[in-house]
């Protein structure tokens, strides 16, 4: 079922989304040649406990995911498991943070560069960022789901010739961290459900320098390509409301990526924690 939210519950997810903020922001600033997954993981996990709130991610699933984060470098594309081996100059790696508060979830996910990146390597970070932006442009009240999968779609096509992973996606997500409807990166027959304010969904596209097929690995959690290619992975929890998107893992609500995709953030986007006006 899909869940949807009032305007008190939206803003208990802004406040746990503020949360995933925190703990990405820490982690984007501690990224450094050297630097290991583990300590990064260690260091989200403080900081989502200093504001009293769980990591999503830790003991989820089966086999249980042993980590705060999922730390993905290079090839692997999403639910890397935090170790021990150094970051080197010129990697990237993607930070996917979760945090639960009040019975309440958040996810967001960033690829950085290490240091300096290859011109391509730089270009497909975009590519993927854009994708996400577009993706959340088009949560309006009243469109169809495929038309925020096809905007993901479309706009990784524009960005040039990159494999768009098709075996994972993005979610709703309220008081489980997964919930219906699973919101695919790619276009399909199929409309699939109405946006209604109050609809939280996340966007998450995948996208690779090379072919988008991927593997799982033996731990049953690490998902890398097939190929050998560089991959990228964005994401941002967001809802839906009568008079704009919210983006709720966002410092500014997304007031300036939605901007940059041609959309408009809720008025109060910015806000930390504020009470919607209008009904949901």
């Amino acid at each position: 079922m899909i869940q949807v939210k009032d305007r008190s519950e939206i803003a208990l997810m802004r406040a746990v989304g503020l949360v995933v903020a925190d703990a990405l922001a820490a982690v984007e600033l501690a990224v450094t040649p050297g630097v290991t997954p583990r300590e990064l993981d260690a260091l989200a996990e403080r900081v989502i406990r200093g504001h009293a709130a769980v990591p999503s991610f830790l003991g989820y699933g089966s086999p249980p995911y042993p980590a705060t984060i999922c730390s993905s470098v290079n090839d692997v594309v999403v639910h890397g498991i935090p170790g021990d081996l150094p970051l080197r100059a010129g990697d990237i790696i993607s930070i996917d943070c979760g945090a639960i508060l009040d019975g309440w979830h958040g996810d967001a996910a960033v690829t950085l560069p290490v240091g300096d990146v290859p011109d391509d390597v730089r270009r497909l970070l975009e590519a993927c960022e854009d994708a996400m932006w577009a993706g959340l442009a088009a949560m309006r009240p009243g469109a169809r789901l495929r038309e925020v999968s096809g905007a993901v779609e479309d706009r990784v096509v524009e960005c040039g010739d990159y494999g768009l992973v098709e075996d994972y996606g993005g979610h709703g997500i309220g008081t489980e961290m997964h919930q219906d409807p699973h919101v695919l990166n790619y276009r399909t027959r199929t409309r699939g459900p109405r946006l209604v304010p109050g609809l939280a969904l996340a966007i998450e596209p995948m996208i690779t320098l090379g072919r988008p097929a991927t593997r799982v690995l033996a731990d049953d959690w690490t998902v890398a390509t097939t190929d050998g290619s560089w991959a990228a992975h964005f994401e941002h929890t967001a809802a839906v409301t009568p008079d704009g998107v919210w983006v709720l893992t966002a410092p500014d609500g997304g007031e300036g990526g939605l901007a940059r995709a041609g959309a408009r953030a809720a008025p109060w986007a910015a806000a930390p924690c504020p009470t919607c006006p209008g009904p949901m």
